[in-house]
């Protein structure tokens, strides 16, 4: 974005206080608290190794770790 002039910083920020816009006024909620239950946080080297191993399969982390569980549910059933 272009520097903006003084005069272009104070009116956006006039503009900003006199309407601030609602958070999540229209009753939805966001993909965070749709899914707070189910975000999990991994370390640098786990992520790596899945992000390196859902590129090498064309997939996404979230789909390694899908296969990940399920073979692991196999192989305890």
């Amino acid at each position: 974005m272009p520097d903006m002039t003084d005069e272009e910083y104070d009116a956006l920020d006039e503009l900003w206080t006199k309407t601030t816009p609602k958070v999540s006024g229209d009753g939805k909620s966001g993909f965070f608290m749709k899914h707070k239950g189910n975000i999990i946080i991994v370390n640098d080297t786990s992520a790596a190794y899945l992000r390196a191993c859902a590129d090498a399969d064309h997939t996404t982390p979230s789909e390694l770790v899908d296969e990940m569980v399920r073979e692991r549910i196999a192989a305890s059933a």
